[in-house]
């Protein structure tokens, strides 16, 4: 008897997914997932990130087809992996991290053997229409050999947007693909977005998460230690510091500044720990501007983002 299948709210569904890869005479099993629970909505652009090993590219293998787990469920578009394996591959299209084409072959050839693989009819295919959206037209018939690298970024996006999935898992996209072609990368997905597709995506570049997600999970040692909002998410820091250059030397705290954990660093900086959710920069700009000083220039270390996803690795 068919599975009735409902619209769901959300596009994937992970729920206590475990994976333990089998050791061999020289190593021990390996506990890749440790029964995880994932929801990402219908239509969000989502980040999944963590360190080196955490077990991201597990979780997609396993989505993809590519590795079978070891218990746990995984709906793609409300179809079960393993009871409608066929509808579920159908609901989503992998951008993997190392690109996978034959490069004698043009874009075109490229589009047109996997339409045929997922059994797309020709009068159903769109392989100009999804290379032009991509800004790969005039390359159509170019051996794919002869295209930069963020054309054969861009050649893999499409590659696997052929058979129109709901899902669009980008695992490391930008690795190695210089500022400008980045841009267009995420233009594209932007509009992928806009249109009603589920992003998924992960990345070591954190600032990408934080300017193009809506939603994040950080997963790490196969747990995930974090899946939240974006905002709410950013809100957990405990402590980021701030670093104000001044218009002229300073020797002391002012007395306006009593209220903040402050210290000088050499003769013009004025470096300011705070948590975000208790104190706003602005209050700090404030009461500086009640001081003697000018403010010549506002410095912090790194993204919001990067400072949460150092807290909750460390911790966890």
């Amino acid at each position: 008897m068919r599975q009735a299948i409902s619209f769901p709210m959300n596009a994937i569904e992970i729920k206590d997914l475990k994976k333990i890869y089998k050791g061999t005479k020289k190593s021990e099993p390996k506990l890749a997932l440790d029964s995880i629970n994932l929801n990402i909505p219908k239509g969000s652009m989502f980040a999944l990130l963590g360190p080196n090993g955490a077990g991201k590219s597990t979780a997609i293998n396993i989505m993809a087809g590519l590795v079978v787990k070891t218990s746990g469920s995984v709906k793609l578009n409300g179809y079960d992996i393993d009871e409608m394996p066929r509808s579920a591959k159908k609901s989503i299209g992998i951008v993997p991290q190392e690109i996978t084409f034959d490069p004698f072959f043009s874009p075109r050839n490229v589009l047109e053997l996997q339409a045929g693989m997922y059994g797309i009819a020709k009068k159903d295919r769109r392989t100009m229409e999804i290379l032009d959206m991509l800004g790969l037209a005039d390359k159509a018939d170019a051996t794919a050999r002869s295209l930069s690298g963020g054309m054969r970024r861009r050649l893999m996006v499409a590659k696997a947007m052929v058979h129109d999935p709901e899902i669009l898992v980008l695992d490391e996209p930008t690795a190695g693909v210089d500022i400008e072609l980045r841009q267009q990368l995420w233009d594209n997905v932007k509009l992928l977005n806009k249109e009603g597709k589920t992003i998924l995506l992960t990345t070591h570049y954190l600032e990408e998460a934080e300017s193009m997600c809506d939603r994040i999970a950080i997963i790490n040692h196969g747990n995930v230690i974090a899946d939240e909002d974006k905002d709410d998410l950013l809100a957990r820091i405990e402590g980021k510091e701030i670093t104000f250059r001044l218009d002229r030397e300073i020797t002391s705290i002012p007395e306006a500044l009593s209220g903040f954990t402050a210290r000088i660093e050499g003769n013009r900086r004025l470096v300011i720990t705070y948590r975000p959710a208790d104190t706003s920069v602005g209050s700090m700009i404030n009461a500086i501007q009640k001081t003697e000083y000018g403010i010549s220039d506002i410095i912090t270390d790194h993204s919001d983002l990067e400072d949460v996803f150092l807290q909750l690795t460390k911790r966890s």
